[in-house]
């Protein structure tokens, strides 16, 4: 069937799933300023969400300049992964995404993300399940006909549906693909992938480290090649994901090894040029200053959206923002003094006049030093 993974150009640039980074304000900016090909949530809990939880919509707000955004969900239920894929289907969702990559001890220790590697029969039934809640939505359902369904939650559900374009609100494909490692404790391309082949997912983004590695060592490219080999003839598609540092990078990471795209991940911190011309020079450690002043004037707008964003939700701390405040001033002249007086703001009024204080600051040094 037609739908974003097959249609698009190939090798697909997009912004990797992060928990705790890429939030509805961070993929805007990402989008604005960087323009990935595709871009992913951060991962959502089904069977919270099932239980209707309906805090978690957070996670799941997007706008249309995002498209095609994919929901990542997460778990260990495959019942719980129908009912979520019928709402996330519901609100207007261009693909779901499982993931089975996640390292964290709280999530693989329980069975799901990269814990997923080791129960490849789960694996697929929950494969399954999601297909399964596409297929109920295209059959017609919507967020009232989810079974144990809390009505608070489909109440909200409906109400964005209702607000989206009439061409999303169409019972139309929606692809289900998987985000997973090379392996559990070891490199088990040859054991693990075709597992998840034999399910036929529309797209495959394969990290290459293991789940014991987490993020430390190199990712082995070699392994997503292998990869590769697996899929062909098989209609799933295979990303690399790991160490890509800007899209001359990923460019040349896919034409080496065959993959139909790469994803780029921690490099977009506080740089969302990574995925501009394949000649980025903000890319670069000996970017020019200029450039550099040029990510804080989009720390600013980083910073209001995320207030206007998320402020009215509960549990809403500005101060989760700071992480994002201390990538964008890496190499600046005076970084660390810009920093310090970042991480001590509590309000987007406060960060806004930390930032341009700075910018009055320098422009006044260099009219003295001009």
């Amino acid at each position: 069937m037609t739908h974003f993974w097959t249609t698009r150009p190939h090798p697909l640039i997009g912004l990797a799933p992060m928990d705790g980074m890429t939030d509805h304000p961070y993929r805007h900016i990402q989008k604005r300023h960087g323009n990935p090909d595709l871009i992913f949530t951060e991962f959502v809990r089904v069977e919270r969400l099932a239980a209707g939880e309906t805090k978690l919509l957070r996670e799941l707000i997007y706008d249309e300049s995002q498209r095609p955004i994919v929901a990542q969900v997460y778990g260990t239920q495959p019942e719980a992964f129908r009912r979520v894929a019928t709402l996330l289907c519901r609100l207007g969702f261009d693909g779901i995404d499982i993931n089975m990559g996640c390292p964290s001890s709280s999530v693989a220790d329980n069975g799901a993300g990269a814990g997923l590697i080791c129960t490849p029969e789960l694996a697929a039934q929950i494969i399954a399940g999601a297909r399964s809640g596409v297929r109920d939505w295209q059959n017609g359902a919507t967020a009232w006909d989810v079974p144990g369904l809390s009505p608070a939650l489909a109440e909200l559900v409906e109400q964005n549906h209702a607000q989206l374009p009439s061409i999303y609100q169409q019972r139309r494909d929606v692809p289900v693909s998987v985000k997973t490692r090379i392996g559990y404790d070891r490199p088990q391309v040859d054991e693990w992938i075709p597992h998840l082949l034999d399910c036929a997912p529309a797209a495959i983004s394969l990290h290459g480290r293991t789940l014991a590695q987490a993020y430390s060592g190199r990712a082995d490219w070699s392994a997503i090649g292998q990869a590769v080999e697996l899929a062909k003839g098989s209609g799933t598609l295979i990303l690399g994901n790991g160490d890509v540092a800007n899209r001359a990078d990923a460019l040349a990471r896919a034409s080496e090894y065959e993959v139909d795209g790469v994803l780029i991940g921690r490099a977009s911190y506080g740089n969302p040029s990574v995925f501009c011309a394949a000649d980025a020079r903000e890319a670069e450690e000996s970017a020019l200053v200029a450039e550099r002043y040029g990510r804080l004037a989009i720390a600013r707008e980083h910073t209001i959206l995320y207030e206007e964003t998320l402020s009215a939700w509960p549990g809403y701390s500005f101060k989760r923002m700071h992480k994002h405040l201390g990538r964008y001033v890496r190499g600046i002249p005076g970084a660390r003094a810009l920093r310090r007086a970042l991480l001590e703001t509590d309000s987007a009024t406060e960060a806004v006049r930390a930032l341009d204080g700075y910018l009055a600051y320098r422009t006044h040094k260099a009219g003295e030093t001009g």
